[in-house]
């Protein structure tokens, strides 16, 4: 499912993410619904460096540095220096375009 930024970011207005996304982008639309809890149970599911990605920033914003270096780690990803939104941001940017 081919999507831009803005339309993720409208599709937030919905109940439910839409289909086609990717799990990762799934746990990212959750987060940014304020569903942090259904966030991490869908980024625990992924394997791959994205859900890692997404599992560090998680753990970032639950203010959890510990946890969120070391899935920062396995995601091959250096902590950012950016703030919450930014991040949250960049790593819905790059994922769409993975996804495209």
């Amino acid at each position: 499912m081919k999507m831009t930024f803005d339309e993720f970011k409208a599709s937030l207005r919905a109940e439910t993410f839409p289909s086609g996304l990717s799990k990762p982008l799934q746990a990212l639309w959750e987060e940014a619904k304020g569903n942090w809890n259904r966030a991490h149970q869908i980024a625990q599911s992924i394997e791959d460096e994205q859900g890692a990605w997404v599992h560090a920033y998680l753990h970032r914003k639950e203010g959890d540095s510990f946890n969120a270096n070391y899935w920062y780690a396995r995601a091959n990803q250096s902590r950012p220096d950016l703030s919450l939104p930014e991040e949250w941001e960049k790593i819905v940017q790059i994922l769409l375009k993975i996804q495209g």
